[in-house]
């Protein structure tokens, strides 16, 4: 299948409920080939390397190609530390193919022109930060591999809007493809207990979820999960938001 950018008009108005259909039995595994031999060339992984993240890639290294798809990781210039070792450790024992999607805006120059936008405790501020961050180099990076679908590790208890999604659902002119999305905390749990896999060592200290050091925290009392990130402002930084969801943030670029 062709890849890029808005590619997929036809395809989803032709076959989008077919696919879902096929892709409801089937294991993330199975969805996971499915998605492989569907679109080739034009098929991607995306990963934060954050505490659940080395499933869906244990899952891709499996495949006979796996090893052959791009692995995109949005790199905001702000993990913490234990983020960017707990990567290089997946990277080499999975042999993932990683591909570094990062700003063309450094954290310095983003932070001289705009201030720390994660502080301010507005909400406007932190949709601009994931826009220049997050949303805008993971775009650019599918449109340079010219992906027509990427794959996931969302779960529809993760938060309100990934309660409605479905195995494969258009953002923002791709398919976006959800193999684990029906799967529970214990699914993977005992998966990576399974299967040996290494813990993201913020898991000890209490994280069920984390991104940027200056947005992340330990489950407490009041908060968990999602609820834990961007202040508790946010659930979503919007890569996983259909486009009519973020077209206050994508704009003309910083």
């Amino acid at each position: 299948m062709d890849g890029g950018r808005g590619m997929t008009g036809t395809l989803v108005r032709d076959d989008l409920e077919g696919f879902r259909g096929a892709l409801e039995p089937m294991t993330p595994q199975e969805r996971l080939a499915w998605a492989c031999q569907r679109f080739g060339d034009a098929f991607a992984l995306t990963t934060s390397f954050g505490i659940q993240s080395s499933v869906l890639l244990h899952m891709l290294s499996q495949l006979p190609d796996g090893a052959d798809v791009p692995v995109i990781w949005v790199d905001t210039g702000y993990l913490p530390e234990e983020t960017y070792r707990y990567s290089e450790q997946l990277v080499e024992q999975l042999k993932i193919r990683l591909v570094v999607a990062q700003s063309s805006l450094s954290p310095a120059r983003m932070e001289a022109l705009h201030g720390r936008l994660w502080e301010t405790g507005q909400v406007d501020d932190l949709e601009l930060y994931h826009r220049i961050r997050k949303v805008e180099p993971l775009e650019q990076a599918l449109d340079d591999l010219q992906v027509s679908c990427w794959a996931s590790g969302v779960r529809r208890g993760q938060t309100d809007h990934r309660r409605l999604m479905s195995w494969l659902d258009p953002i923002r002119e791709r398919l976006s493809l959800r193999p684990l999305l029906d799967w529970t905390p214990k699914d993977i749990f005992y998966y990576m207990q399974a299967n040996n896999l290494p813990q993201h060592p913020l898991f000890e200290q209490g994280y069920s979820t984390v991104g940027d050091w200056h947005s992340s925290g330990p489950d407490g009392a009041d908060l968990s999960g999602r609820d834990t990130r961007f202040g508790g402002l946010k659930q979503e930084c919007g890569i996983h938001l259909p486009q009519e969801a973020v077209e206050g943030l994508m704009g003309d670029g910083i």
